[in-house]
C-alpha cells in the first residue's frame, strides 16, 4: 500500500476534493495525510472527519501591494522549508496536490526531493499554483477542454471534481429534517463562500422580507464570523410559516441543496461540482475579485451545460426580479434540474483513486 501527502488547504475548494479522494484512497488500504492551512474554513470542514489524518501549516496567498506580497513571499519560502521537513519525515511515495499556496510549497519541496508530484485543477482558468508545478508533475487532473503551457498532454487526464460521498440528492423532507427547518414550500438557498459574502449577505437582507410575502422561505451560508446564526418565522400564511436562516457554515451542503428550489452562488468550482451532483437549479454571481477571473469562465461552462444563468455582481438590483421570476415559473426550474441530472455523474474521486494506483505501482 502506498503513503501519499495531499495538499488540498486554504479554500473550502481545495479541502472537500482532498477529502473526497483520501476518503476513497484510505478506503483501498492506502495512507493519507492532508496539508491544510490554519484557516478558519479548514478547520470548520475537517472536524467532521476524524478518521481523517491531517497536519495544519502556516502560510498565505498572494495579494496586491508591495508589502502584502513580500510577506506572501516571505511566508512560501517559510512554507517550502517546512514542507522539505514533513516530507524528509513522512517519507511519502505521492504528494498530490489541489492547488493554493499551500500546495506551491509542497510541490517546489517535492520537486527538490524528488517526490513525485501529482496535480489537481478544479477551475476553468488554472491558478498560479497549478501553472508554475503542471511541467514536474506525473499527472495533471485538468477540466474538460482546459489546457496548460509547457505541459505534456499526455500527462493530463479530464476526470472530474471529486464530491465527498455524503453530497448527494435526498428528499425535502429528509434534508429539512436535517437542515432542522420547517419544510417549505419554496426554498432560496444564498452562498457567499468563504470570499465575497458580504455582497449577497446584504442583498438578501434587503429582500427577504418581500420573498416571504411569496411565501418564498430563505437560507443563508453568511461566511465566518458574519451575522448571527438562527432561523425564525418571518410569514404566516394559512397556516404555514415562511423562515429566515442564516448559518455561517455549513457541514451539511448536501442537504441543503437538496432541499433549495433554486440557490444563488458564487461560482467556485466545488460550489458548482456539488450544485450538480444535487442537481439544484442556480443563478451564479462570480466573484469579481477571483485570481484570474476564474469564477466567471466556471459560470460560462456551468451555465453552457443548461445548469442555470448568471449574473455580474454589478447586475444585483435585478437578482430579486430573476428570482421571482424563476418562482413563478416552476417549469423552469424543472427544466434546469433535468439538465443537470442527464449530465455524465462519474464518480471522479474512484477515477483518480484508480489512476493513482497505476501510477504509485508504475514507481
Amino acid at each position: 500500500m502506498s503513503k501519499l501527502l495531499i495538499a488540498c488547504g486554504g479554500t473550502g475548494g481545495h479541502l472537500a476534493p482532498g477529502i473526497a479522494v483520501a476518503e476513497e484512497l484510505t478506503a483501498r488500504g492506502h495512507s493519507c495525510l492532508l496539508v491544510i492551512s490554519k484557516k478558519q474554513v479548514d478547520s470548520a470542514l475537517i472536524s467532521k472527519y476524524e478518521h481523517i489524518d491531517f497536519i495544519q501549516v502556516p502560510g498565505r496567498g498572494f495579494s496586491k501591494g508591495t508589502r502584502a506580497r513580500f510577506q506572501a513571499l516571505l511566508e512560501t519560502f517559510k512554507g517550502i522549508v517546512s514542507s522539505w521537513l514533513l516530507l524528509r519525515r513522512e517519507r511519502p511515495d505521492l504528494v498530490f496536490a489541489f492547488g493554493g499556496f499551500i500546495s506551491a510549497s509542497l510541490g517546489i519541496a517535492a520537486k527538490l526531493r524528488k517526490v513525485p508530484l501529482v496535480l489537481h485543477e478544479a477551475n476553468c482558468t488554472p491558478g498560479k499554483s497549478t501553472r508554475l508545478l503542471a511541467p514536474y508533475a506525473k499527472r495533471v487532473y485538468l477540466p474538460e477542454d482546459v489546457s496548460i503551457s509547457k505541459c505534456d498532454s499526455s500527462k493530463v487526464r479530464d476526470f472530474g471534481y471529486p464530491v465527498r460521498k455524503e453530497i448527494a440528492p435526498i428528499s425535502k423532507e429528509e434534508a429539512c429534517s436535517i437542515l432542522k427547518i420547517p419544510v417549505p414550500e419554496k426554498l432560496l438557498v444564498v452562498i457567499g463562500g468563504s470570499q465575497g459574502a458580504q455582497a449577497l449577505n446584504s442583498w438578501l437582507e434587503t429582500n427577504y422580507e418581500a420573498f416571504a410575502d411569496d411565501g418564498i422561505s430563505s437560507y443563508c451560508i453568511t461566511g465566518m464570523g458574519q451575522s448571527p446564526e438562527g432561523t425564525h418565522v418571518v410569514r404566516v400564511s394559512d397556516g404555514k410559516s415562511v423562515t429566515m436562516t442564516r448559518v455561517q457554515f455549513s457541514n451539511s451542503m448536501g442537504a441543503l441543496l437538496s432541499a433549495a428550489d433554486l440557490v444563488i452562488s458564487r461560482a467556485g468550482a466545488g460550489s458548482l461540482a456539488e450544485i450538480k451532483r444535487c442537481q439544484t437549479p442556480s443563478i451564479l454571481i462570480p466573484y469579481p475579485f477571483a485570481a484570474d477571473d476564474h469564477q466567471a469562465a466556471n459560470a460560462e461552462a456551468h451555465v453552457r451545460a443548461g445548469g442555470g444563468i448568471c449574473l455580474d455582481q454589478n447586475e444585483l438590483n435585478v437578482l430579486k426580479n430573476r428570482v421571482e421570476l424563476f418562482f413563478s415559473e416552476p417549469e423552469r426550474l424543472q427544466s434546469y434540474a433535468n439538465n443537470l441530472k442527464s449530465l455524465n455523474q462519474r464518480d471522479a474521486a474512484v477515477m483518480i483513486a484508480e489512476d493513482i494506483e497505476t501510477l504509485c505501482s508504475a514507481n
